[in-house]
């Protein structure tokens, strides 16, 4: 079994989710005592959140950076960014370590095609809604992306920060973000994209008709079907 380094705390609360659901999927394919073999470096995320508000990517890409070192001296055979906004500086971590980076979006579009999904509706933090870093890796694809209007990009970027960050999940926040995946499916979307982390912490299959896609499991399943040498 592959050893899997996790860049995590951006934030911690989906961070957690991933390390539960890497060891519960070992479990579940090798049985009986099986776990992940794990190495996680934990940012502080206020830092972090601060580069990210400021448009510093550089210094946030040289701070994931050099977690990313430390994760793959440490003897990490692969490397997961726990994060989604975060795959902005994906090729700047991946100059400065030899072992390889498995892109969430990369991973998503695969999953996507493979449902014969071509339009996708995406969820996510400001900067992953309106940035093409995220976007260019599914239209390569052959998806067609579809992001909410402008003020419902705002308050599905605020509800991460200032509630799902840290641990807050209200019925009136996924009531909300119901609302903004019901108006991308009335404008075309076949399914829709959970592109933060934390989404679905408030949103999942059972709250929606429309087709959901958490980028957190399809991630993990792809780190499972890599750590224990399984095509993905």
């Amino acid at each position: 079994m592959k050893t899997i380094g996790m860049l995590g705390g951006m934030s911690w609360e989906s961070t957690q989710s991933y390390y539960t659901a890497l060891n519960r999927g070992i479990n579940q394919q090798l049985g009986g005592l099986h776990s992940a073999k794990i190495i996680l470096h934990s940012i502080d995320f206020a830092e972090l959140a601060e580069m990210q508000a400021q448009d510093n990517w550089d210094q946030a890409a040289a701070l994931l950076g050099d977690a990313a070192v430390a994760v793959q001296s440490a003897g990490a055979d692969f490397l997961l960014i726990c994060a989604n906004t975060m795959h902005k500086v994906a090729p700047a971590i991946q100059q400065r370590i030899g072992i390889p980076i498995l892109h969430l979006a990369d991973a998503t579009a695969g999953v996507l095609k493979a449902d014969g999904i071509t339009r996708a509706g995406l969820l996510g933090t400001r900067y992953t809604m309106e940035q093409a870093f995220y976007r260019e890796r599914l239209e390569a694809q052959g998806i067609d992306v579809l992001v909410p209007e402008a003020q419902d990009r705002a308050l599905v970027h605020d509800i991460i920060y200032s509630e799902l960050c840290q641990g807050i999940v209200t019925e009136q926040s996924r009531t909300r973000y119901l609302a903004v995946i019901d108006e991308l499916a009335a404008n075309g979307a076949q399914a829709v994209i959970l592109g933060c982390t934390e989404i679905a912490l408030l949103v999942q299959q059972q709250h929606s008709t429309v087709p959901l896609y958490d980028t957190t499991q399809i991630h993990v399943n792809e780190a499972i079907a890599y750590a224990i040498g399984h095509d993905s």
